[in-house]
């Protein structure tokens, strides 16, 4: 899961939760005592939501069908991918155009850790949390990561992958979703 999908299964804390959630990936470390409680409390939820989505039967069915020798890599686009069907899936549904506001104006307010702080103000000018929902912008998206990788892009070499594997990457999407909003107990939006 990726933004979007983290700010949806976090949405029902207070904001510095929220906040805790949206910029977890680029805190390092266990030790939180430098953040605030409800932040340090919702980095800890997003690093649980990640263990539960990389150990769901969905997703490591979606990393083995990745071409061999990209699984590592399968996981970091996958995140993005489910980021991709939430935004489609929930296009123009009020309360997800709410809950991308929210997290915008937090992101504007509070200065994001040093490892996403020049992403942060792209990924609000940008509107990336509405834009996942076009495919091509999410793969343009994980190609960016993997430029930041060092050596070759294997996240971009996943696009003929994902492109041929799309119907059954939604597939488990929608199997992955409900699962993750349960085990979390939090209040999540119903998929149409």
């Amino acid at each position: 899961m990726n933004f979007l999908a983290h700010a949806w299964l976090s949405h029902h804390g207070s904001d510095d939760f929220l906040y805790g959630n949206l910029i977890a990936d680029g805190v390092k470390g266990s030790d939180l005592s430098a953040w605030p409680a409800s932040v340090a409390d919702g980095i800890r939820h997003h690093r649980r939501t990640d263990r539960l989505v990389d150990g769901h039967p969905r997703t490591r069915a979606a990393r083995g069908r990745a071409p061999e020798g990209r699984s590592r890599y399968a996981g970091i686009a996958l995140d993005l991918v489910w980021d991709h069907f939430l935004a489609r899936l929930l296009a123009g549904d009020p309360a997800q155009q709410a809950l991308i506001q929210r997290c915008y104006r937090l992101l504007k307010v509070q200065p994001a850790p040093e490892r996403l702080a020049s992403m942060v103000p792209a990924l609000v000018e940008q509107d990336w949390l509405t834009r996942y929902a076009d495919f091509d912008f999410t793969c343009r998206a994980i190609a960016g990561i993997g430029q930041r990788l060092s050596g070759p892009n294997r996240l971009a070499e996943l696009r003929p992958w994902l492109e041929a594997d799309y119907v059954q990457l939604e597939a488990d999407f929608r199997s992955l979703w409900p699962d993750m909003a349960s085990a979390l107990q939090a209040p999540g939006v119903r998929l149409p």
